[in-house]
């Protein structure tokens, strides 16, 4: 089997998520955004889960929508898990340290396993959700939220030709995220079954795009690829990127900053699940329900 590639630096970011726990900011909107939509869907179903892990946790949006929802009374138990133990310190309730590419769960052990804004860091997306799968029970139910392609393309553009201007070459500024065109076959290669992928763009604005660079060091969000350029960046080539900011992306002094979340839904197969339909099972032409004339194969169609 081939392994895949390490892009990021797990232990960097592993230590960039102990700094945003300790800094006095919090700007979480992003994940309180995605925590409570993950809530909003839960509350849809008709199920009780004994016990959920909350996989990447960080400062527990999930947990804190969750328990204002009418979806509280479906959680049992709920164990919130990060990759840093920072995040997790002098909280209540059950934690753990967890790696999202190595977890410690038990095979058919969790009934429902929730992750905010936090797989898109894995080298193995498919790697990842494939334990997730296994550690959920028959049936069990798999919710989650990653950053999609689109997310920073603005500050990876300026970035990019900000350095090209004043240094004559660059180097990725800008973390890789998931391309939400091949989220559904990631959830098919993992084993889930009735997988759903729905993705949702918004724009932010931001006086400059320094203070958008200190909200993703306080979300823990900064690039931690691991084929990232040795050299900070100058605060000319920071200077220049803000120019560029403002004249492609600025608007009434405020520049944008797009984010696409891809949200997925995932069951664990059991064979009470709805299936599809086996190959030319069907009992109605579809000629028939369009109300069509079927044409033979390599017969052009008359107006």
């Amino acid at each position: 089997m081939t392994k895949p590639p390490r892009l990021f630096d797990r232990d960097l970011h592993r230590l960039r998520l102990a700094r945003a726990a300790k800094g006095s900011g919090e700007p979480d909107f992003l994940r309180t955004s995605a925590a409570e939509d993950l809530v909003s869907r839960l509350e849809g179903v008709n199920r009780r889960f004994a016990v959920a892990v909350d996989l990447g946790a960080r400062r527990g949006a999930f947990a804190r929508a969750l328990a204002a929802s009418d979806a509280a009374g479906k959680v049992d138990f709920l164990a919130q898990a990060d990759l840093s133990g920072a995040m997790l310190t002098g909280r209540a309730g059950a934690r753990m340290v967890a790696d999202e590419e190595r977890l410690p769960l038990k095979e058919a052990s969790v009934d429902l396993i929730v992750s905010v804004l936090a797989l898109h860091w894995t080298n193995d997306l498919v790697g990842a959700l494939i334990q997730i799968r296994r550690a959920l029970k028959p049936d069990g139910l798999f919710l989650a939220s990653l950053l999609g392609g689109a997310t920073l393309t603005e500050l990876r553009q300026v970035l990019l030709q900000a350095e090209l201007d004043l240094v004559g070459g660059a180097g990725p500024r800008v973390s890789p995220f998931a391309d939400a065109h091949d989220a559904g076959g990631l959830l098919q290669r993992a084993g889930f079954a009735l997988p759903v992928v729905d993705v949702d763009r918004f724009t932010v604005g931001y006086d400059h795009p320094l203070a958008l660079m200190a909200d993703l060091r306080a979300m823990g969000e900064t690039s931690v690829l691991v084929e990232r350029p040795s050299a900070s960046l100058s605060g000319a080539v920071l200077a220049r990127a803000g120019e560029l900011y403002a004249e492609r992306f600025g608007s009434a002094g405020r520049i944008a900053a797009s984010f696409e979340i891809i949200t997925l839904t995932g069951w664990a197969p059991h064979p009470a699940q709805q299936q599809p339909l086996r190959p030319g099972s069907a009992k109605t032409r579809l000629a028939d329900a369009l109300g069509r004339t079927e044409q033979p194969a390599g017969e052009k169609v008359r107006p």
